[in-house]
C-alpha cells in the first residue's frame, strides 16, 4: 500500500511538472500575440500620460488652542457669579473637538459656504463653485440644455434661494470634492495640529479652495465655541445700559422734586414725598449698576478666555506640489496590464478548446 502511494504521488507529480512545461510552450509558442499586445498597451499608456492632466495639491496645516477650562482667580470670580445667580459662559463646551472637529471641515454646509466664496480669476469676481465649473467644462454640455443654461453660482449669494437644480449640481460638486478633491486629519492625536490637503487639476483652485475652507471653518468654529459667553456679555450690557438709563431719569426726578420743594414750609413734609421716592429710586440704581458692571466686566474677560485661538502655521504657497502621470510609468504600467491580460485570455482560450474537443470525443 505504502509503495502504490508513493508511487502515484511521483506520478501525480510527474504530471504536475509535464503541464507546466506545456503550458510554458504553449505561451512561449504565442510571443507575437503577447508581444504585440504588450506594445500596444504601452503605446496606450503614453497616450494616456499625455491626456492625464496633473494633480496640485495644496497644504495648509494650522494649530488650535482651546479656551475651555476655568483656572485661578478666574475660576474663582466665575464661581461667586454662578452663586449669584449668573451663568457667564465658563466651561466652554467641545462639541467640535478631534475627529468632530475634522469632520466639521468635510460637512456639506461648510464645503458648499466655501465653493461660494468669491475669488479672483483673469481679472474677473467668480465664486469658487464657477471655477470648480469650469475645470471640467461643464458649461460645454449646459448649453444645449435649456434648464442648465443659465444656471449660475455667484459669489456669496444666498444659498436658502437656491433651486432644485442648483441645489443638485452643489450636491454633485460636494461628492466630487469629497471622494477625491481634499482630505483633513491631525499629524498627531497628542498635538492639536489639523492638516487640510485639497488636490485638483488646477492649482489655483486648490490653493483658494484650501485658504478658504480653513477660513470659514475657523469663523464658524470660533463663533460657536464662544457663543455661550458673548451671548451672556451680551444681556449683562443691555442690561447695564438700562439700569443707567433708569439712574439717570432717578436724578433728574430728584432735582425737579427739589426745585418744587424750594423753600417749602416745614410744616408740609408731604410735599417732600417725590423727592425721597427719587433719591430711594437713585440709590437702588446706583447698588445695581454697580453690580453689573462688575458681571459685564467679567463677561468680558470670558469670554475672551473661551475665544479658542487658532494659529495657522502653513499656508498653501505657489507652485504647489504637482503630481504627474509620467511616460515611464504609462509604458511600463501599459505594457504589464497589457501582457497580463492577453496571458489571461490565451489561457481561457485554450481551456475552452481542450474543454471542447473533450466533449466531442
Amino acid at each position: 500500500m505504502d509503495n502504490n502511494s508513493i508511487n502515484n504521488d511521483e506520478i501525480s507529480l510527474s504530471e504536475l511538472i509535464v503541464k507546466i512545461k506545456e503550458w510554458r510552450n504553449y505561451l512561449l509558442s504565442q510571443w507575437k500575440i503577447i508581444g504585440l499586445a504588450v506594445i500596444i498597451g504601452s503605446a496606450l499608456g503614453i497616450v494616456y500620460s499625455f491626456s492625464k492632466k496633473p494633480i496640485y495639491t495644496a497644504t495648509l496645516s494650522f494649530a488650535l488652542e482651546d479656551g475651555g477650562g476655568s483656572g485661578g482667580g478666574l475660576g474663582s470670580a466665575l464661581g461667586l457669579a454662578g452663586s449669584l445667580g449668573l451663568d457667564l459662559g465658563g466651561g466652554g463646551g467641545s462639541i467640535f473637538t478631534g475627529s468632530n472637529l475634522t469632520e466639521l471641515f468635510k460637512s456639506r454646509n461648510m464645503v458648499e459656504q466655501t465653493l461660494l466664496t468669491p475669488v479672483m480669476v483673469n481679472g474677473k469676481v467668480i465664486s469658487l463653485a464657477e471655477m470648480y465649473i469650469q475645470n471640467y467644462n461643464w458649461r460645454q454640455n449646459w448649453n444645449n440644455n435649456p434648464k442648465l443654461k443659465n444656471i449660475n453660482f455667484l459669489p456669496n449669494s444666498q444659498r436658502k434661494n437656491y433651486t432644485r437644480v442648483q441645489d443638485s449640481i452643489m450636491g454633485v460638486m460636494y461628492e466630487g470634492l469629497l471622494k477625491g478633491g481634499f482630505d483633513v486629519g491631525q499629524k498627531d492625536k497628542k498635538i492639536a495640529i489639523i492638516s487640510i490637503d485639497v488636490s485638483s487639476t488646477n492649482e489655483l483652485f486648490s490653493k483658494y479652495f484650501c485658504e478658504a475652507l480653513a477660513r470659514k471653518v475657523s469663523d464658524f468654529y470660533v463663533e460657536t465655541k464662544s457663543k455661550k459667553a458673548r451671548n451672556n456679555m451680551n444681556i449683562l450690557q443691555r442690561q447695564t445700559d438700562s439700569i443707567r438709563n433708569e439712574l439717570n431719569g432717578a436724578i433728574t426726578g430728584v432735582a425737579v422734586a427739589n426745585d418744587n420743594t424750594f423753600n417749602l414750609n416745614p410744616a408740609l413734609n408731604v410735599r417732600r414725598a417725590p423727592s425721597v421716592r427719587r433719591q430711594v429710586d437713585v440709590q437702588a440704581n446706583t447698588a445695581i449698576l454697580t453690580e453689573l458692571v462688575k458681571q459685564s466686566e467679567l463677561a468680558k474677560v470670558t469670554l475672551r478666555k473661551e475665544t479658542p485661538l487658532i494659529q495657522i502655521i502653513d499656508k498653501p504657497i505657489l507652485p504647489l506640489k504637482k503630481e504627474k502621470f509620467g511616460k515611464t510609468k504609462g509604458i511600463i504600467l501599459g505594457g504589464f496590464l497589457a501582457g497580463f491580460l492577453i496571458v489571461i485570455l490565451l489561457i481561457i482560450r485554450r481551456i475552452s478548446s481542450n474543454t471542447s474537443k473533450n466533449i466531442i470525443e
